[in-house]
């Protein structure tokens, strides 16, 4: 058996949740994604031939995205790469400038996320964030006084889905993996997290999420802001 299917066939009591950013305690960002495309003009088909060329593991350290999320690229540099790949619907080139900053203009925080990160802390579960960076802008403020340890790859170099982040959250933790819960929207990053032996689920929306972790925790109601029934 793999490394990746024993974690997803391992289900226990966690001691630390590890939470994604975008997609997971924010609103779905291919709605801000969608959003941005209208306004900008700019042809879904270009866009989305560039992504999945740009997020191929077969160019697992070389893409845009990789480089981006690693902080080898800044921002500025990224967007001029991703708006020469693109067009708009009357076929005239796209603006580079602030690119990154409009696709992730619509993104919002998810409340219901946050509430959920509040009442596990509340119950003694430590909670984490790992985030592959974007340039887009952390509310760190919120994200800090929540939320320990923080570990967003273009600080700190390794990226989402590879094993290093993943030990190096580990660390920060001080908790052996099968002990911590990993939640990110996409399927390589869960399969990333099994592969060192932490729990992982991939997220689709927060009551489904809060469904799997009362499994999980004592105390954790699957509604939020209800006390949880006491056997």
């Amino acid at each position: 058996m793999t490394a990746a299917n024993d974690g997803a066939r391992r289900a226990g009591p966690v001691d630390a949740v590890v939470l994604d950013y975008g997609g997971v305690l924010t609103r779905p960002v291919r709605d801000s994604i969608a959003a941005w495309l209208e306004t900008d003009g700019i042809e879904p088909e270009s866009f989305s031939r560039t992504l999945k060329a740009w997020l191929s593991r077969d160019a697992e350290d070389g893409t845009p995205v990789h480089r981006l999320e690693t902080g080898e690229l800044t921002v500025a540099e990224f967007d001029t790469l991703l708006a020469a790949e693109l067009r708009t619907v009357h076929g005239g080139p796209v603006d580079p400038g602030g690119l990154l900053a409009r696709l992730f203009a619509g993104m919002r925080p998810d409340p219901a996320m946050f509430e959920l990160a509040g009442e596990l802390r509340d119950l003694g579960i430590r909670v984490a964030l790992l985030s592959n960076s974007w340039g887009n802008a952390y509310p760190r403020e919120r994200i800090d006084a929540l939320l320990d340890p923080v570990v967003i790859s273009g600080e700190i170099g390794p990226r989402k889905p590879l094993a290093p982040i993943y030990r190096l959250t580990l660390d920060r933790l001080g908790l052996p993996a099968h002990r911590v819960l990993f939640v990110d929207d996409a399927e390589a990053n869960v399969l990333g997290a099994r592969a060192v032996g932490m729990q992982a689920l991939r997220h689709t929306d927060a009551d489904t999420t809060r469904a799997h972790l009362a499994d999980l925790v004592p105390g954790l109601s699957r509604r939020p802001g209800s006390a949880a029934p006491r056997s």
